[in-house]
This record gives structure tokens, C-alpha cells and sequence, in this order.
């Protein structure tokens, strides 16, 4: 494979994190490059891989699922391959895990480079594979480290710029200030998962992404500048390198490649959905990667309950909760039959996101979520949890598609009066949800262009193509 030919086919290995929020996309991403005719090597682990979604006969032949195992590390819980299968709790010990996948990796790439006919010309990971990372610099095969989103990345504190040119400067005031606006409780949220995860695996979440960014040939970001151009441009100033965008990696608006059940009938969630009025129905899922204090779950019941909309809620078990009786609130699924419905398994999202009878999501604004929600122009009721969620938040509160819940300013709690005041207001028909609508409309032009995103696609593979052609395989770090 000559990648210095602008026709010849790049083998690109792909990396994600353990965790369902990037395993898809990344996915979505492996797809779109074997469109293009590019060999994709997809790694993970068994499990993760098994419970992917089956590929797209067009693009199967050219996508290897590689499997490594993971190690068992005791306290885990048995066959807990991705963040949804044990509790935040354990995140340490889910680190020290996959720092196991090091030693399988290492030699997975030393036999992929023993021949040229197999040999990557670029490996695509999260930043918290510093050890990936480093065994690319070590076989001579450039690495793409995949950022968070911009809102992040310029929320996060930094010296003030000492440069001279005040073009650079205005950069890290317009950072400081973002910085500033975080709330109190998720500045603390964010300091412990920086800090965190270290006492198992040695190395904090920002360690790790930091050693990983200095190793790295290139960033990319699942993002571009039409879906945050107020952050997007600062980011590469910030971080003193070229940000290369993907685009947002939306999936096909028809469902998605998920398989039909069995039997070829439709979820029960849908066929609920069939039953409800049009533009009437709030879907409610707040993501797999943390789940709610059973606290919190009832607070949410009890605000959906209050403000007599009808609604859709994927509602994964909340944390230290061991059977299903206390889920929810006593009573509250007799008292909103007929016009709720509470689902603790597995839904088909992107169907009841296209069902016309939704009318609103619910979401913790993790980005995917976001992509997905605002593919079908639905307006936002958004109670943010973790991580990059309260910035991704903010950013479509300013575009006005959606309402954040009311929160305390110290400990990020919420009410189940707050709920029903933000759920009302994006549902309840009105000016207010007029506004919304119109918000989320423009975002969904964004999202459902599917030219801007190919396009970044073909920019991402003519970036890859440019290093590989000029012999960065052999580049020392940050030499872009």
C-alpha cells in the first residue's frame, strides 16, 4: 500500500475508549473511512466488540474488528469491559484494566508492522491511550490523539497568555472568561476527574492526556466550526497546535445500523409512541456512562410527573440501588399511566428520536446525544452531569435550542419543581417553545448536512494522506 499516491488506500487503526459514547462514533468513523476505500483496523475488547452494532455490508470487507483482552483486576466486576458495566466508583480500577491492554497492543502493532503489506499508516485513539501512544513513536507510525469537544477544552483553567501578539492574548482571556463561567460544583467535578483515578494505575486522567498530546503527530476533535464557532477557533491557539475537525459523525437519520428484532416487530417504546399525538411526547434518557443517585431519579420522576407532559424515559438503574423496587418514587408509574412510560432495558433511540410524536429530549448533553437529538431539530431540556456535558450545555443554551433545569450554584442539585419548570417550557406550546424550536431548527441544518460532513472526512484523509506522503511516520512529537 503506497500511501504517497493520492488514490492508494491508507490502513488506519482506530482506538477508542472503553466506553459506549466512543465506541459508536468511532465506529461511525471506522465506516465512513471504509467508504472511502481505506483499510480500518478497529480495536477493542470481546465484549465490546460483540456488542457493537453490525457493520454495513458496503464497508464490512474493509473493517477488522481486532480483539484484545482485557485483564481481570480484582474488585471488578466480572465480564465489566466499557464504563456502563460497573459503577463510577470503580473508574480507578477500570484505568488500572486498561493499562492491561498495553502489553496486547504493542504486540498487535509489531505484527501489523512486520510487514509492509499490513503496516498502519496511522493510529487513531482517545487521549487516554498514552500507552498507544507511545509504542507509535516506538514502530514509527504517526498518532492522532481525538480531543473533547471545544466548549470543553476552553473551559479548562490555564495560566494567562504571556505572549506578546494580542491576537494570542484575547484567545486566553476569551478562555479565562469561559473558565469563569462554570459553576461551582462542576469546577469541583472537574478538578476530581482530573486529578483522579491515580492511586490503582498511577497516572491521573490529566497526566494521561497530557502525555498522550505530547506524543501525538495530530488532533482531531469529533466537532467542526459550524456546531461551536465561538470555541472551535480558540482551541488550537490554546493548545499551541492545528486542531484538525472530523465533523460531527452523525449517524444516518433512518435508525442506524442496529439489526430488527427476530420477529421483525417493532420495540414496544415505538409502538407506544404510535399511540400519542403528534410533537406531544418527551423522550427522557440521560446517557449510560454515569447513571443518577437514586435521589436524583425521583426528583426527575417526581418534576415529569409534576409538569403533566407526556413522556418516553430510558431509565438505566440508578447507582447503589441493587434490586428495582426503589427505583422510582412509590406509586409513580400508576399515577402516570396512560401518559408515561419508564423503560429500564435497551430502546432504539434514533427510532423514537425520529418518531413524530416526540417533540422534545431530555438529555445530560453528552455529545453524541446532542448530534442525535438536534438530527431530528428537537428541542432541549438539558440537565448535564459530567465531564464535558455542562459546557456542551451552555453552548446550546446560548443558541438558544433548549433550557437548562435550574441547579444549585454549590452542589449541583436539583428539584423536581425545577424539572417541571424547564420541561414545561420547551413543551408546553407557546412563545417560549416557538423559540426553542426555532433554535433547535437551525442547529438541525448543522447537523443533517450531510455534504459539510463528508467533506471534513475527505479534509481529515487528505491531512492523514499529507503527513504520511512527507515521512512524519518518522516525525518527532508535536511536529505538527
Amino acid at each position: 500500500m503506497d500511501a504517497r499516491s493520492s488514490s492508494s488506500p491508507l490502513h488506519i487503526v482506530i482506538f477508542p475508549w472503553l466506553a459506549f459514547g466512543h465506541l459508536l462514533p468511532y465506529l461511525e468513523l471506522a465506516e465512513r473511512l471504509a467508504s472511502r476505500g481505506h483499510r480500518v483496523s478497529y480495536v477493542s475488547t470481546p465484549r465490546n466488540l460483540a456488542r457493537l452494532p453490525p457493520l454495513r455490508p458496503a464497508t464490512a470487507p474493509r473493517v477488522d474488528l481486532v480483539a484484545l483482552p482485557l485483564p481481570r483486576v480484582e474488585g471488578l466486576p466480572e465480564g465489566a469491559e466499557s464504563s456502563h458495566d460497573f459503577p463510577d466508583e470503580m473508574r480507578e480500577l477500570f484505568f488500572k484494566a486498561f493499562d492491561g491492554l498495553a502489553a496486547p497492543f504493542t504486540e498487535f502493532l509489531a505484527a501489523a508492522c512486520a510487514d509492509e503489506a499490513t503496516r498502519p499508516h496511522w493510529i487513531v485513539a482517545d487521549a487516554f491511550h498514552h500507552w498507544a501512544a507511545a509504542s507509535a513513536l516506538e514502530h514509527k507510525v504517526p498518532f492522532a490523539v481525538i480531543l473533547p469537544t471545544a466548549a470543553m477544552l476552553v473551559t479548562v483553567p490555564r495560566p494567562p497568555s504571556e505572549h506578546a501578539d494580542p491576537a494570542v492574548a484575547s484567545v486566553f482571556e476569551q478562555a479565562a472568561a469561559a473558565a469563569r463561567a462554570v459553576p461551582r460544583y462542576e469546577r469541583e467535578g472537574m478538578s476530581t476527574f482530573y486529578a483522579g483515578h491515580a492511586a490503582s494505575s498511577g497516572l491521573s486522567s490529566l497526566q494521561r492526556c497530557l502525555l498522550t498530546q505530547e506524543r501525538c503527530t495530530l488532533t482531531v476533535m469529533q466537532s467542526c466550526v459550524e456546531w461551536e464557532p465561538e470555541s472551535f477557533p480558540l482551541v488550537a491557539t490554546l493548545l499551541g497546535k492545528p486542531v484538525v475537525p472530523l465533523g460531527l459523525l452523525p449517524q444516518s437519520p433512518d435508525g442506524g445500523r442496529r439489526a430488527p428484532s427476530t420477529d421483525g416487530s417493532e420495540h414496544a417504546t415505538v409502538r407506544w409512541l404510535d399511540a400519542q399525538p403528534p410533537g406531544s411526547v418527551v423522550y427522557v434518557a440521560m446517557g449510560s456512562e454515569v447513571p443518577l443517585r437514586v435521589e436524583q431519579v425521583h426528583e426527575l420522576a417526581l418534576g415529569l410527573e409534576l409538569a403533566g407532559t407526556r413522556f418516553l424515559w430510558a431509565l438505566r438503574k440508578p447507582s447503589g440501588v441493587g434490586g428495582g423496587t426503589d427505583v422510582l418514587p412509590p406509586g409513580f408509574q400508576e399515577r402516570t399511566r396512560g401518559h408515561g412510560l419508564v423503560n429500564m432495558g435497551w430502546v432504539p433511540q434514533m427510532n423514537i428520536l425520529a418518531h413524530a410524536a416526540v417533540g422534545g429530549f431530555l438529555t445530560h448533553c453528552g455529545l453524541n446525544s446532542l448530534v442525535e437529538g438536534l438530527l431530528f431539530g428537537h428541542p432541549l431540556i438539558m440537565l448535564p452531569i459530567y465531564v464535558d456535558q455542562g459546557p456542551n450545555a451552555r453552548q446550546m443554551e446560548a443558541k438558544k435550542v433548549g433550557l437548562q433545569v435550574a441547579r444549585d450554584e454549590k452542589d449541583g442539585s436539583f428539584d423536581r419543581h425545577g424539572v417541571a419548570s424547564a420541561v414545561r417550557a420547551v413543551m408546553v406550546e407557546g412563545e417560549a417553545r416557538r423559540g426553542f424550536v426555532a433554535g433547535a431548527a437551525k442547529m438541525q441544518k448543522v447537523v443533517a448536512d450531510k455534504g459539510l460532513h463528508d467533506r471534513y472526512i475527505d479534509e481529515f484523509v487528505q491531512q492523514l494522506r499529507s503527513y504520511t506522503s512527507a515521512g512524519s511516520a518518522t516525525a518527532a512529537p508535536n511536529s505538527s
